[in-house]
């Protein structure tokens, strides 16, 4: 979500939607901050206070008009909240070289999916309060939301045909979460990402921020059974 903030362009965007959003991650890595408190032996507490931190200076650069220091916070929460994604994956299941390669690439893709996502649909609520912005920077993406999603499903296809190639089919139950993560966390996310560029060239932004109320939720859904069937899996499923 940072990332997808940071490539916005702050000349066709007002202030506000970088503020606003930055204290949304603001809360969210402070809810982060007191879970790494309470599990001090899984969790790092350095990465979510400082991207708290971060959070926190970057909406004060944004409330004084300063888009360097705005931009550069929100890329600097973006390197550290990766920091801390990797810091928290358990490395001891990857045991060979396309294991660990996967297993880097995970949170990182994932993250990609579920950020850029909540980024458009934050910018396309945006315009429903301003909206006399120009209509290219959640074109723009929407476009970044569906190439994240081709990519996780990249790394997503990977895992899944190793685990079958190295453990075999899944059984039945497995194989129902992992319909369940493709229908709605890959297909369904990148359907909902066409549906909206398409509506994007009627124009019609209230109605493309619906569909990306619905991509958020199939997203998430997707990432949340990817994370059950991940850690009873060596590869990402």
């Amino acid at each position: 979500m940072a990332l997808g903030m940071a490539l916005t362009s702050h000349r066709q965007v007002t202030s506000g939607y970088f503020r606003n959003h930055l204290y949304v991650l603001l809360g969210l890595n402070v809810l982060a901050t007191m879970v790494a408190l309470g599990a001090r032996d899984q969790f790092a507490l350095a990465p979510p206070l400082s991207a708290a931190i971060l959070s926190y200076l970057g909406s004060v650069c944004w409330l004084y008009e300063n888009p360097r220091g705005g931009r550069a916070a929100l890329a600097l929460v973006a390197v550290v909240a990766l920091l801390g994604a990797w810091s928290a994956t358990d490395w001891q299941r990857a045991t060979g070289p396309a294991a660990t390669l996967l297993t880097w690439l995970d949170p990182a893709t994932g993250g990609l999916v579920l950020g850029l996502t909540i980024a458009a649909m934050f910018l396309g609520h945006w315009y429903l309060t301003t909206p006399t912005m120009a209509i290219g920077p959640l074109e723009k993406l929407v476009l970044l939301a569906g190439a994240a999603i081709g990519i996780r499903a990249i790394v997503e296809g990977a895992g899944l045909a190793l685990s079958v190639a190295n453990f075999g089919v899944p059984g039945t139950e497995q194989l129902l979460f992992v319909s369940l993560r493709w229908l709605s966390g890959i297909v369904g996310a990148l359907a909902l990402a066409v549906m909206t560029w398409k509506t994007l060239k009627i124009p019609n932004t209230q109605s493309a921020t619906g569909i990306l109320y619905v991509a958020v939720i199939a997203t998430f859904l997707g990432e949340l059974t990817s994370l059950l069937l991940t850690a009873q899996s060596e590869y990402p499923l």
